[in-house]
């Protein structure tokens, strides 16, 4: 999730979006490379997951087709200084800074995705105790949220809890 926050950092929502859709499409190409899931061409659930894939297909090229655009009527509803102040250098253009470390951090997260419900199926038919097998995807996931802020944001006051909407939404996040 670490991954899908910065990519959406630097790219912007409807990019961000595409990519966790591609997220069961990702994990059904996997499962058949890894020989967890077959195919079939010949059958209705065959040709079902083909015209999934082919359906998410035309939804991304869609979302991402840049096209004209139809302004049927004025547009302008923001002043430059408000757009300015909300990030943006100039209407329809929001300053995304870095697309292709964006990019990365968005294929990161689809992967890690997709292998994460392909391990935790594994692991929910193989380990017998569900409790300690998410303590442990718990223990796991916060070394790796460490390692990953450690390597994006290397400022100690980042790692600074202030009484303001911060650490509100830590708290409802930990109650979710």
């Amino acid at each position: 999730m670490g991954l899908n926050y910065y990519g959406l950092r630097a790219t912007n929502a409807t990019y961000t979006v595409n990519f966790l859709n591609l997220i069961p499409v990702v994990i059904f190409i996997i499962a058949i490379i890894l020989r967890l899931e077959k195919l079939r061409l010949n059958t209705r659930p065959g040709m079902m997951k083909i015209g999934t894939i082919i359906c998410v297909g035309g939804t991304m090229v869609i979302s991402l087709y840049k096209g004209k655009l139809l302004h049927l009527w004025p547009t302008h509803l923001l002043t430059p200084a408000q757009l300015r102040a909300i990030g943006c250098e100039s209407a329809g253009s929001p300053n995304h800074h870095n697309i292709l470390i964006g990019t990365l951090f968005l294929c990161g997260s689809c992967l890690s995705y997709a292998f994460w419900f392909i391990i935790q199926a594994k692991v929910s038919k193989e380990f017998p105790s569900k409790y300690f097998s998410t303590m442990l995807a718990c223990l796991l996931g916060t070394i790796q949220a460490v390692v990953l802020r450690i390597a994006v944001d290397r400022d100690p006051s980042a790692w600074a809890l202030h009484r303001d909407l911060q650490l509100l939404t830590i708290v409802y996040a930990d109650e979710s």
